[in-house]
């Protein structure tokens, strides 16, 4: 890496996003860091340069916005930021039944987890074939590879199965130009996404042998994206149920998740 290169990293205020920034940065990657909350940003930052002495920048920004994702390249660009690798890690769930949330709230959803992540990918993938070389993390979900919860966010594991595609899609793709795409596919990891999605009481119901820490889990990732992995699951157990939902009949996985996975299937 070059004195001027940087990680960006979306979701990066809590989380999953949050430890990223810390595995990158005791690398000795510079980072970018964005998400909605500035005093949490800004508190990262702060603790990213004092603890491992990277420069950290940080922009404060709405994925849900449609122009977001061209106000943070935009911002990496006028702060000639070289940004090596992309980190799509904002998302979050939606707490409701499918036919209890509105448009807008569906709207909102798709654009955080979806149509932000092929904008920003696409304006730094761009970058990359300029300079002949980029990483991209496309922090997905174990629940890709499931069945489609028939519970609450029935609409979480599809669109996290579109991130896997498209994160497969730039690998065919751009691979030969110097760019990965890293598809990381983590399960139930202890983190302030349930309590922030209102689904705290399902996340205690999982049984604690299905429970990932954070900071193995955001380890490992970086870790897989460093060296080009296409596809990296968290833990033995992770990667065996990733097998099953790829050899066995959906209603047998729904049957045995129905018992585990803390109301994804009721």
């Amino acid at each position: 890496m070059t004195k001027n290169t940087y990680a960006l990293i979306t979701g990066a205020s809590a989380g999953i996003g949050f430890e990223l920034a810390h595995q990158f940065a005791a690398k000795g990657y510079n980072i970018v860091l964005t998400a909605r909350r500035e005093d949490r940003l800004l508190q990262l930052s702060n603790t990213l340069m004092q603890q491992y002495g990277v420069d950290a920048k940080f922009i404060s920004a709405d994925l849900s916005d449609t122009d977001a994702p061209k106000q943070i390249h935009d911002f990496c660009k006028n702060s000639n930021l070289d940004i090596e690798i992309l980190v799509n890690n904002a998302g979050y769930s939606i707490n409701k039944k499918f036919h209890d949330t509105n448009e807008d709230d569906e709207d909102k959803f798709l654009t955080v987890l979806g149509t932000s992540v092929v904008h920003l990918t696409k304006f730094f993938v761009r970058d990359f074939l300029a300079r002949g070389s980029g990483k991209i993390m496309m922090v997905s979900s174990l629940a890709s590879f499931a069945p489609p919860s028939s519970g609450w966010g029935m609409m979480y594991g599809p669109v996290k199965t579109f991130v896997n595609r498209l994160g497969d899609a730039i690998n065919i793709n751009y691979n030969s130009r110097g760019i990965t795409a890293t598809n990381v596919c983590p399960g139930f990891t202890i983190t302030e996404f349930h309590t922030a999605s209102g689904m705290q009481d399902k996340m205690d119901a999982v049984p604690s042998f299905m429970k990932k820490d954070v900071k193995s889990v955001a380890r490992g990732a970086v870790e897989a994206t460093l060296k080009g992995k296409q596809v990296w699951v968290p833990g033995f157990l992770n990667k065996f149920l990733a097998f099953l939902c790829n050899v066995m009949p959906a209603r047998l996985i729904i049957k045995i998740s129905a018992r585990l996975a803390g109301g994804r299937y009721e």
